[in-house]
């Protein structure tokens, strides 16, 4: 098929390579534009699709919105049977969904209805639910309401948000193969009424441990925003937890009540595995508290 290929981040970059090996025509790769590095005035970072993109020689587009008549003049030009869309970031106008011959097939890493939106990986998580998976999704003009066309789905089991990420994006890219193989064979079902969630973006106050939690969910916190970590603030200097584990310990709610970091919740405790200060490299609790003491009775 000709396909024009719209992502951004590092999830994306699976389903683009797929689609190469597997003999795709790709005529375009649409990215979010280049953004600012992590110190101001440092020069702007292309995507990792617009990267891996100019690597294989796919034309790429960077438009910073497809609302205006030249940039759907120029998107309806590729002649695509069908475009290919996955954590692209900008909403697709009706003009754009329609001008490929199959429309436009998304990779979303949730099992619809539950959790449409921007971040359903970390909501997931976050809610403690047992399972998700990735679902290729026929695209509407809702956010996430249109039919899906397959679906596949896995335990969280303990996982991280980046550790799904990695495997829903691997698991949506030989989805997406398969359904554009054979499009009678993956008909597009509408989605259920009843179960509907939204993934609301990230907000960065959220990724702030919250102790006043139980430990069951400030470890779902810990797992949800790794990366790039769920942190508390201790000496005007933020600490990330990247791994914890829940422990039956009690004490005031943010008080530190064991030699081993172990952080009082509203019910329970969490200890600390893995920790990260700002610029230093991922340690141990005790090779944090090595060069970085906190006391006991601390309140975090």
């Amino acid at each position: 098929m000709r396909i024009v290929f719209m992502g951004t981040p590092d999830f994306a970059v699976p389903t683009l390579d797929a689609l190469v090996t597997a003999g795709h025509d790709m005529v375009a790769a649409y990215s979010q534009p280049p953004r600012p590095g992590g110190r101001r005035g440092k020069a702007e970072v292309p995507s990792p699709i617009q990267r891996r993109a100019e690597a294989l020689g796919i034309p790429v587009f960077t438009p910073v919105s497809l609302r205006k008549a030249d940039a759907q003049g120029v998107f309806a030009a590729h002649d695509a049977d069908v475009a290919v869309v996955a954590a692209y970031g900008l909403i697709l106008p009706q003009v754009v969904l329609d001008a490929p011959r199959h429309g436009c097939l998304n990779v979303h890493g949730s099992i619809l209805p539950r959790w449409r939106g921007a971040a359903p990986i970390q909501r997931a998580i976050l809610a403690g639910d047992a399972e998700t998976g990735v679902g290729i999704m026929q695209m509407e003009a809702g956010l996430d309401t249109g039919p899906v066309r397959a679906e596949a789905r896995t335990p969280i089991d303990g996982k991280t948000a980046g550790d799904l990420t990695v495997e829903l994006a691997d698991m949506g890219a030989r989805l997406m193969v398969a359904v554009l193989a054979d499009l009678d064979a993956h008909p597009a079902v509408a989605q259920p009424h009843d179960g509907i969630t939204y993934a609301a973006k990230i907000d960065k106050a959220e990724t702030q441990l919250d102790f006043t939690k139980t430990a069951v969910e400030v470890e779902l916190q810990v797992r949800a925003f790794n990366p790039p970590g769920a942190w508390f603030d201790h000496g005007g200097e933020r600490v990330r937890i990247l791994s914890a584990q829940v422990v039956p310990d009690s004490g005031d709610a943010g008080t530190v009540i064991d030699n081993a970091l172990t952080i009082a919740c509203v019910e329970g405790a969490i200890r600390p595995l893995l920790v990260q200060r700002a610029g230093r490299g991922v340690m141990t609790s005790a090779e944090l508290l090595r060069g970085f003491p906190i006391a006991v009775g601390t309140h975090l």
